[in-house]
């Protein structure tokens, strides 16, 4: 048995904050989906909305967007959750979009 191994990459990031002072600190990248595999799913997209504290730490992630539905949700979510951006000392919103492909 093989294992897949994920490409997800967050395209334009800098470009897609709304704000251009905002720095991404620390990337963290989503695994690629069990159940994308079985389901012989090779790419897919996700755009997602993140909250992001004053201190830098993302308060919470929303699925904008997804290609295809539900199925790299989670592991969006799970991704974006752990990122970290330098603080400014306020809460901002910021949007993100993952571009996922396997890799045999």
């Amino acid at each position: 048995m093989f294992v897949r191994t994920a490409l997800a990459i967050a395209l334009a990031a800098a470009a897609t904050l709304a704000q251009a002072d905002v720095k991404v600190l620390k990337k963290v990248p989503p695994e690629y989906p069990n159940e994308a595999v079985k389901k012989n799913i090779s790419s897919g997209s996700v755009r997602a909305k993140m909250s992001i504290a004053g201190d830098g730490k993302v308060s919470n992630v929303e699925v904008v967007e997804a290609e295809p539905k539900r199925v790299f949700d989670r592991a969006a979510i799970e991704a974006l959750s752990q990122w970290k951006f330098e603080g400014t000392g306020a809460a901002q919103t910021h949007e993100v979009k993952l571009v996922f492909k396997s890799e045999d």
